[in-house]
């Protein structure tokens, strides 16, 4: 519901919640009208071109604009599809944010307050955005671009004015965020990848759809979406994933606009993801295999921040 809010507060609250139309900024640069093929590489025998067709295939019939990232350790195979495209983040820009919280606390050399920690854990699990904003305006821009350019997100632009919900983001850069997220490095802390991996792991039920679908039972999954609607390129809807087991340690980002609904990006998404985790990781089993709620629902709608 969306009634007695401001429409200066459904904006800067990043307009993520579903029937919120954002209206009257800058639309973002749309992703190609071009139909690009997807392109896999790999290590195992025969897996990119499973994968490269079962993706293609998965999108076959779908309409809107869809950008995708697969990376895979374990058998060192990556698949893109749009992968500089840019598109508005909505919710997925909350990892960023918190990648930012936990990068600048390490070099201050110090852990999170109290404070910080219920935030980043509403931001996380709930899609809190009134936590989001709170966190937005205490980090503040120079230390997210900070951030950005330490990770090497040299295509990730954060929204002006408070308008988190407005970062500029793309599948090459958010695929190296959660690169960064599940992998030993010098950006993040071993500590900061584990926290961020178990808010991700502690996504409320209802938010667990996207890039999940699919995963079997044997899969660790961690996730966080995103979904947003404005006057221009209908919804964007996107899902980040991280899983580990059944051999496999993979990334998957799925950015999607020009989507009619928020389901049917949602259904775009999972058709995907299925496709992926079926070529991965194969199982005899339908039962095994996690299916997400099937009606998503609303996110919390929050206030601007204040000052």
């Amino acid at each position: 519901m969306t009634h007695g809010i401001s429409r200066r507060a459904r904006v800067v609250a990043g307009g993520l919640t579903a029937g919120v139309l954002i209206s009257g900024v800058a639309a973002a640069a749309p992703a190609s009208a071009a139909a690009p093929a997807v392109s896999c590489t790999s290590s195992r025998t025969g897996l990119a071109t499973k994968l490269q067709k079962d993706i293609t295939a998965a999108l076959a019939t779908r309409k809107g604009s869809v950008a995708v990232g697969l990376y895979d350790r374990t058998t060192n195979t990556t698949c893109t599809l749009r992968a500089s495209s840019a598109y508005d983040s909505a919710s997925t820009v909350k990892v960023t944010v918190l990648a930012t919280l936990l990068w600048d606390a390490k070099k201050h050399n110090r852990y999170l307050t109290g404070t910080e920690t219920s935030l980043a854990t509403a931001m996380i699990t709930k899609s809190d955005n009134t936590a989001t904003s709170k966190l937005w305006k205490q980090l503040g821009l120079t230390k997210v671009k900070g951030f950005l350019t330490a990770a090497g997100m040299t295509k990730t632009t954060p929204g002006a004015n408070g308008y988190w919900g407005l970062t500029q983001i793309n599948v090459t850069d958010e695929q190296k965020l959660l690169r960064l997220v599940t992998a030993k490095n010098s950006v993040l802390s071993d500590n900061s990848r584990v926290y961020i991996l178990k808010l991700m792991g502690q996504v409320i039920s209802s938010q667990r759809w996207g890039t999940p679908a699919g995963a079997p039972s044997t899969v660790a999954v961690h996730v966080k979406n995103g979904w947003l609607q404005r006057s221009t390129h209908g919804w964007r809807v996107h899902s980040l994933g991280t899983f580990n087991g059944g051999g496999h340690d993979y990334t998957i980002t799925v950015l999607t606009q020009d989507n009619s609904t928020m389901n049917y990006g949602v259904t775009t998404i999972q058709t995907v993801a299925k496709a992926i985790h079926k070529d991965l990781v194969p199982t005899a089993s339908k039962s095994a295999v996690y299916v997400p709620t099937s009606t998503p629902r609303e996110a919390f709608v929050a206030t601007p921040p204040q000052g």
